[in-house]
């Protein structure tokens, strides 16, 4: 449908649903523009209520909306404006009161404006929010079911929205967390624990029923024991923002499990509450973050600021596109249509200086009065592109290293989106680590042997060098991961050669098909034991893989015992067992021996300074003995030559030496520690290796074998050096330098 000049726009007949609200007299003071949102104060003469702003640019009018327990609606007009703010004080409002703004404004989707005051909003700065986000057509500013669906973004929609959507929650915040300490771990020192906060409770037997998939569940000194127990310094949650259900899943009676659909950035989502969703949802988070710091470990959260729930042109009308469409939201040339970064069908528009203020707005929030120790930044490319390319020089990445809350908490990039030149592993500045996947690709095709030769793991390994080593980046800029949320499981990536992603309803075509697994011999289940053998040698290959790799290591929760999504590579929609912790996992010893396995291999790192550097290796002699910081062998005991990198081999010999560990401990005093050999064979064959020998070492002590099944005991085996020792196919086996008595060495601490 085209709009011809001087044509109005074609509106669907209204339809009321029940009386209009009543507005009896309200009295609305000024108030004021600063700070955005509602916000329960001490306002003149010292009568106390709430300040209500929105920054609503090109709006005509704003009705601030409130709503009775019964659900009656009272509408207030915000008459002042300042800046393209709108607000007023309203004396008497007080926490616990649910609202939400309609805001008038041309109806023109030519131009990028849709506007339509039938549509209640929530306000982009609510700190709580009561209600669940169904999708009928009533939340759609457009008529959704219009027979021509071509122009059917263009039809708006009269009927009202308010009692299909939730609403805002005032609430008061008084805490001022003098109790709280944060644990501030350094990014060396930090082992990262992907986790979801329903789905990591769900199902523990130790957590009470009622608290199970709740903020409270998480706090739960059952759920915190396993993580002091693992040994990981924080957590990384997936999304916890208020977030929406998208209707293709409602439609298939599925939800949107992982939360990747943001639609309230300052509002803890309040179905993981226990508490209560009238404002309790944000004590209850609080408390649970104040139960991890007190156990030493940091919050991380998952924010998702690239694209909202509102999707494109064809999606509901919740908030963003309401109140100011052109304003929030990056348009294509076509201002019908939406700049799609992120492959969910809208993108922040970042540049606008009032969309920079929101996202920052709600950083400092969480990490100010929510206690949170940083982010993980979702697609965070689209983050960084300025009017269309990625910049970084942007002005979101210049805000966030000039801030100076910001700027002192821990920031992770996924380093890429969908859009042209959306990939930049490698390419943030110095502030940021970022999700490495080369080295998630480099680990997985060299255990399933599908790396020609061995110089990509000679990278991924001593910590990546070849992308971070440069503005004075560290190696902790990479974040190692084998698995993550997205896509198989640890126990999947060993079980499948292809993707089963059925119960999703989407003919399997969801999900990406690069998986670089590899199912030992047999698709999924099987009785065959070899096969099942062999998965558990793989999956502790791995793990001892990446908890050895210099940089900052991020596993997955459930991948320490186990957890299977049955081959679901895209469990998004699995809010079931699929996509929760199995703990009976814990109950058979095999599963249990693999958790005690990546406890140990945590604690080694945790105890030797030399596997979690905070420089990059030299690889030069840094002794008259010639003995280098990182020295690379074959299995001859002989070091690699440059011919070696570029011819295909399956062993890999890493040597770290201790006692050339750059900088000084807190006291000053020279950071020394053991020497490592790391021995890793994917063949399919035993190879004997050949130890090296002096000025390397004399005599090793063997630390990990991963062709073990039993890992509850170090194997202790001491082994001289120049001699082979055979490593089993398929596995590793780290070996700490000895002296000649079987002692540790004079470089050991």
């Amino acid at each position: 449908m085209r709009r011809t000049g001087g044509q109005a726009p074609v509106r669907a007949p209204a339809v009321r649903d029940g009386a209009e609200p009543a507005s009896p007299a309200v009295p609305v003071w000024p108030g004021a523009s600063t700070p955005l949102g509602a916000r329960f104060r001490t306002g003149p003469d010292g009568v106390t209520g709430t300040n209500f702003a929105l920054w609503a640019g090109g709006a005509e009018a704003v009705e601030l909306c409130l709503f009775s327990e019964r659900g009656a609606e009272t509408r207030v007009p915000l008459t002042e404006l300042t800046h393209e703010i709108w607000h007023g004080f309203v004396p008497g409002v007080r926490p616990g009161q649910r609202y939400g703004y309609r805001v008038h404004g041309r109806w023109d989707p030519w131009t990028g404006a849709r506007w339509n005051p039938a549509k209640l909003l929530l306000d982009p700065y609510a700190r709580a929010v009561d209600g669940e986000f169904a999708l009928p057509p009533e939340v759609y500013g457009h008529v959704r079911d219009w027979p021509q669906q071509h122009a059917a973004d263009t039809v708006r929609d009269e009927r009202d929205s308010a009692p299909f959507v939730p609403k805002g929650v005032v609430v008061h915040d008084d805490d001022d967390w003098s109790d709280d300490r944060r644990p501030k771990t350094p990014w060396a020192d930090s082992v990262l624990y992907e986790l979801h906060v329903r789905g990591f409770t769900m199902r523990h037997p130790d957590v009470p029923e009622e608290l199970r998939g709740t903020y409270a569940g998480l706090a739960h000194p059952a759920a915190v024991e396993h993580l002091t127990r693992l040994g990981v310094t924080a957590v990384e949650l997936l999304p916890v923002h208020q977030f929406a259900h998208e209707d293709h899943l409602l439609r298939r009676g599925l939800r949107n499990h992982w939360g990747y659909n943001s639609i309230g950035y300052f509002a803890p989502h309040a179905a993981y509450a226990a508490s209560g969703t009238n404002g309790q949802q944000v004590g209850e988070f609080k408390r649970m973050v104040r139960a991890l710091h007190a156990a030493g470990i940091e919050v991380i959260l998952d924010v998702v600021y690239n694209h909202t729930a509102e999707a494109g042109e064809l999606g509901p009308m919740l908030s963003f596109k309401g109140i100011d469409n052109r304003g929030y939201y990056r348009l294509a040339p076509d201002a019908r249509r939406y700049a799609d970064y992120t492959g969910c069908g809208n993108t922040l528009h970042v540049v606008q200086p009032q969309v920079l203020r929101l996202i920052t707005d709600s950083l400092r929030y969480w990490v100010t009065e929510m206690g949170v120790d940083g982010f993980r930044f979702d697609l965070a490319a689209a983050l960084a592109r300025s009017m269309h390319d990625v910049d970084m020089l942007s002005p979101f990445l210049a805000v966030i290293a000039q801030d100076p809350v910001l700027r002192r908490v821990k920031l992770i990039a996924e380093p890429w989106d969908v859009g042209s030149g959306g990939y930049q592993v490698g390419a943030f500045p110095p502030l940021w680590t970022e999700w490495n996947d080369r080295y998630r690709d480099a680990v997985r095709d060299f255990w399933r042997g599908a790396l020609p030769d061995v110089r990509e793991m000679g990278y991924r390994l001593s910590g990546s060098s070849d992308l971070y080593a440069w503005g004075g980046r560290r190696p902790y800029a990479s974040i190692n991961f084998v698995t993550a949320h997205d896509g198989f499981t640890l126990r999947d990536l060993v079980s499948y050669d292809h993707k089963h992603n059925e119960a999703n309803g989407e003919g399997n075509r969801d999900g990406t098909h690069d998986n670089r697994s590899w199912n030992c011999g047999a698709e999924g289940p099987t009785d065959d034991a070899r096969v099942l053998a062999l998965r558990r040698r793989q999956l502790r290959n791995l793990l001892t893989t990446l908890l050895l790799s210099t940089g900052v290591p991020m596993l997955v929760a459930g991948d320490e015992m186990g957890r299977t999504q049955h081959g679901n590579n895209n469990a998004y929609c699995q809010d079931n067992e699929i996509g929760w912790v199995d703990w009976s996992l814990l109950r058979e010893p095999g599963w249990r021996a693999l958790y005690e396995l990546t406890s140990r291999l945590v604690a080694l790192r945790r105890a030797h300074p030399v596997l979690r550097r905070r420089a990059f290796f030299s690889g030069r002699p840094q002794a008259a003995d010639g003995l280098r910081d990182l020295a690379w062998f074959t299995a001859c005991g002989t070091e690699m030559a440059e011919g070696d990198w570029y011819a295909p081999a399956a062993t890999l010999g890493m040597y770290l030496s201790g006692r050339d560990i750059p900088g000084r401990d807190a006291r000053g005093d020279q950071v020394v520690d053991d020497s490592f050999l790391a021995v890793l064979h994917a063949s399919d064959r035993p190879v004997d290796f050949v130890l090296p020998g002096p000025p390397w070492a004399e005599r090793y002590e063997l630390v990990v074998d991963t062709s073990r099944e039993d890992q509850g005991r170090p194997p202790g085996t001491v082994h001289s050096a120049g001699t082979p020792v055979t490593v089993p196919a398929r596995s590793v086996l780290l070996l700490r330098v000895a002296t000649a008595d079987g002692g540790r060495s004079a470089d050991g601490s």
